[in-house]
């Protein structure tokens, strides 16, 4: 189960990583699951990455949701 923070959006599955958690679920856009970990990765939702962080790793799907992003090839 996933938790996000009233106040900045972070999500993480401790609420106790947050400085402000809600007892809100969260749910997966791409394959409609609900009450998903922060880091579910489900076969659509893979598909649909194309860059990747230089910095952290992170992976998404558009370049403006990453801070130094670099198209995966």
């Amino acid at each position: 189960m996933a938790h996000t923070c009233k106040s900045c959006g972070a999500v993480a599955d401790d609420p106790g990583h947050l400085c402000n958690p809600t007892v809100e679920t969260i749910s997966c856009s791409y394959c409609g699951d609900s009450d998903v970990a922060a880091t579910h990765v489900c076969r659509e939702k893979l598909g649909a990455m194309k860059f990747s962080c230089q910095s952290c790793g992170r992976v998404a799907a558009e370049d403006s949701e990453l801070c130094k992003p670099f198209k995966i090839s």
